[in-house]
């Protein structure tokens, strides 16, 4: 069970928030995505960056803060599949979660 711990309080602190989406995928399923991409099909990997498009916008929303600081959505894919290549049994949530958390480490 991962909890978040980003300054977000004592909301999570009861029971962890329930995920929804491309989050709860495997990472072997986004791995999946990666090849179809960058074998011409990107629909499906278009979709895992929806999600985490819509997930980082939503924490640099309660956290006031631009939380890839400049990196940007296709630096946080990279890093993403990056974690998912060594991690295959995590789901997208906690690889996204281990580029959010590095680079909230940084700071």
């Amino acid at each position: 069970m991962l909890t978040l711990s980003l300054g977000l309080g004592t909301a999570f602190a009861a029971s962890p928030p329930t995920l929804w989406g491309y989050g709860v995928l495997s990472c072997a399923d986004y791995l999946s995505a990666c090849e179809a991409a960058d074998a011409g099909d990107a629909a499906e990997y278009q979709r895992y960056e929806d999600w985490l498009t819509g997930f980082v916008s939503g924490l640099n929303l309660a956290l006031d803060e631009d939380l890839l600081s400049g990196a940007g959505i296709e630096a946080a894919m990279r890093r993403t599949r990056a974690h998912c290549e060594g991690n295959t049994e995590d789901d997208f949530f906690t690889a996204t979660m281990d580029f959010v958390q590095l680079l909230t480490s940084v700071r």
